[in-house]
């Protein structure tokens, strides 16, 4: 089993920035890709932000790249999530997630087994 902890998210203004941080606990051993997930209101779960832990190597959804930068620290097993030049369609609840396998699709929630309770982002305009 795995635990996830978030920290950080709030509110801020268009433009603004943000970090997001995760810790993970437990059999950290066998995860192979974690990062971030959002889910805004009424919509189904985004892919934001995973790495592929053992290359270490950063995935991004569309709609983030060139603006989000995750990154990890093997040492205390965190994974972090810089925000910037946010916009209100960024708002939603920012979920930490990561999986034991390699199969699957890295942007699909449902090839992830462990979840942190989320951190809510708000952007206003």
């Amino acid at each position: 089993q795995v635990q996830l902890v978030e920290s950080g998210g709030g509110s801020v203004q268009t433009g603004g920035s943000l970090r997001l941080s995760c810790r993970a606990s437990g059999d950290t051993g066998s995860i192979t890709y974690k990062g971030w997930f959002r889910q805004g209101p009424g919509k189904g779960r985004e892919a934001v932000a995973i790495i592929d832990v053992p290359y270490n190597k950063p995935l991004y959804g569309d709609s983030v790249k060139g603006r989000f930068t995750a990154s990890q620290d093997y040492a205390d097993n965190t994974v972090s999530l810089q925000m910037k030049a946010l916009k209100p369609e960024d708002s939603g609840m920012y979920y930490c997630a990561a999986r034991s396998s390699f199969s699957g699709l890295w942007d699909d929630p449902a090839n992830y087994d462990f979840w942190g309770q989320g951190t809510q982002v708000s952007v206003s305009s």
